[in-house]
């Protein structure tokens, strides 16, 4: 991506982003409409992905459910707005959706240039290459001259950039919107390799009709943490968004699970009993019932059981927990105190 283009965006980006908020639509107007919208991918398995009854499915999609369930108390009260990477921000900006869900990286250039908050994380991810495993390249290096698959407008797309250039080898870009393009070109070989994050690229091999037959490099290129993005314009909302992502990592923390949070409510430690809305001190700082992390909890389970449902080893995608196991499991995954 040109530093040109980057710039034109950030000023229509940051023109839509005022009128976004001078729309007024905030918490107060999530509140009023009674239901959450929620903007996800269009389409990545292990993140968001309609099943063959149109229900989504993913890591996204249920924690757009977990954020409903904290706000209204119910999961269902949420309505999935499938977006590019192209669309997502302008999407945002505009009041289509009220929160983004969608495999985005929080980086310093959009949390300060589009007139939106990255509120925090809940994916480590880093950036890779998929490529035929019959290309027998085991080393990025050996790329040299290679058609490669990207996203327009995606962290991935100046990450590839960035290191071919440094490395002084070539490549040609083929940009498409939608990872399952991607897909189908690798497949027919229209472009030599995948270039995007390392769970996107598992996410996309696990639905190949010869998984076997690609390889994911091991090398990683990049810094990807994923996390919701909400407008600057509503303080409150912002703060609603992160804590509910915090609450799924302290109930791990805490060992409660979907299973068993009833009766973990009769627990004598101070953070499940505030957690659980026993003590209502954290709903009343986020003026949601007291039960908001209960609700959420119950609907989709802590963050463990969520990556476990829908990356982990026992899926078809088949991650292991690597970076995104707990700070006690020598992970990253860390809430802050919730008191």
């Amino acid at each position: 991506m040109t530093l040109r283009r980057f710039l034109a965006g950030a000023a229509l980006a940051l023109g839509l982003a005022s009128g976004a908020a001078q729309a007024g639509s905030g918490f107060d107007a999530i509140k009023a409409r009674g239901t959450l919208l929620c903007g996800v991918n269009v389409g990545v398995a292990g993140f968001s992905l309609p099943d063959s009854q149109g229900t989504w499915r993913g890591m996204d999609a249920d924690l757009c459910r977990g954020l409903a369930a904290a706000v209204f108390g119910d999961p269902a009260k949420v309505r999935f707005v499938p977006l590019t990477a192209v669309q997502r921000f302008t999407a945002l900006q505009s009041g289509e959706i009220d929160v983004l869900i969608r495999q985005t990286t929080l980086t310093m250039t959009r949390d300060t240039t589009l007139g939106l908050r990255m509120v925090t994380v809940n994916l480590y991810d880093g950036h890779g290459f998929m490529v035929r495993k019959d290309a027998n390249i085991a080393d990025p290096k050996g790329m040299d001259g290679m058609t490669i698959c990207l996203s327009p407008g995606t962290t991935n797309e100046l990450v590839t950039a960035d290191w071919f250039r440094t490395n002084a080898l070539r490549f040609t870009p083929l940009l498409q919107e939608r990872m399952q393009d991607s897909a189908t070109s690798l497949q027919a070989g229209r472009c030599d390799a995948i270039g995007t994050d390392a769970t996107q690229l598992a996410a996309l091999r696990s639905q190949f009709q010869q998984p076997g037959d690609y390889v994911i490099l091991p090398q990683r290129f990049s810094k990807e943490p994923y996390g919701p993005v909400v407008r600057r314009d509503d303080q409150e909302w912002f703060d609603v968004v992160r804590w509910t992502v915090s609450a799924l990592i302290q109930a791990e923390e805490l060992g409660v699970t979907s299973a068993n949070l009833e009766a973990m409510k009769a627990s004598p430690n101070p953070d499940t009993r505030r957690l659980l809305g026993v003590d209502p001190l954290l709903g009343n700082a986020l003026k949601l019932d007291p039960a908001w992390a209960y609700n959420a909890i119950r609907a989709i389970g802590n963050y463990g059981e969520l990556f476990e449902r829908h990356l982990g080893p026992k899926t078809a995608i088949g991650l292991e927990r690597g970076m995104n196991r707990l700070w006690t499991e020598g992970g990253l995954m860390y809430s802050w105190p919730m008191r």
